[in-house]
């Protein structure tokens, strides 16, 4: 296996975040080996659920929501993944989530059976995986909470805390919202009028600066804790 770091891997802006971080060479260019580039449009799902499970993915760029049906035949949003997030489930035959992209997404895509033995392969890299795995779901199940606050300004609160956090925005800088509001409309249940109403009630009170269509900047994070619940 070449030792050289590809020359995708290397341009990737979320390898830091990724499974990739911390694989030797040997594996990151099996790894490498078996991806692909994939794109998908706002919309577009990478998966339905009961579906084969042929893909996993490392998401590079984007914002994927993942969603269940609810007893009652309804489509519930229960998790946001962001660059760096493992997407998809591993030994297991069919896609136990739908996922499908809140804004255009890029990744970087492995067949499920050949991520399989290379992890085999590969016993440090499966241990990676099983960390970002982790992790992942964890943030995962961060969000249910949020969407169960009956009030519509703490789920935009939680949302822009959320969304910061996972940017990793510095104190009161400036940084860009990863979704639309229309997208962040869709992820918390809301009418993309009432979270446009919350953002500038936030502004007028000073918990937040808005700049352009998604630059924010969150200045009073305790406050917005509070509202967030």
């Amino acid at each position: 296996m070449p030792s050289e770091l590809p020359q995708r891997c290397a341009a990737c802006a979320a390898r830091d975040m990724a499974l990739c971080d911390g694989l030797d060479d040997t594996a990151l260019a099996a790894l490498h080996h078996i991806g692909r580039r994939r794109r998908l449009r706002a919309g577009q799902a990478f998966g339905w659920i009961g579906d084969p499970a042929s893909s996993c993915a490392n998401l590079v760029s984007g914002v994927l929501k993942v969603s269940r049906m609810e007893a009652d035949g309804g489509v519930q949003i229960v998790g946001l993944l962001y660059p760096g997030d493992f997407v998809g489930t591993l030994f297991a035959d069919r896609c136990a989530d739908t996922i499908a992209a809140l804004s255009d997404a890029d990744l970087c895509v492995y067949p499920r059976r050949a991520l399989e033995e290379m992890l085999v392969r590969h016993p440090a890299a499966g241990r990676l995986l099983l960390r970002r795995t982790l992790a992942t779901l964890g943030e995962v199940r961060r969000w249910m909470p949020m969407l169960a606050r009956a009030r519509a300004d703490a789920r935009v609160a939680a949302l822009l805390l959320d969304m910061a956090r996972r940017c990793e925005a510095d104190g009161d800088a400036v940084f860009r919202l990863p979704l639309s509001r229309g997208a962040m409309a869709e992820a918390l249940g809301l009418a993309v009028e009432t979270v446009s109403r919350h953002m500038i009630a936030f502004q007028r009170d000073g918990l937040v600066t808005l700049s352009g269509l998604r630059g924010v900047r969150l200045i009073d994070r305790t406050r917005l804790a509070i509202i967030a619940g």
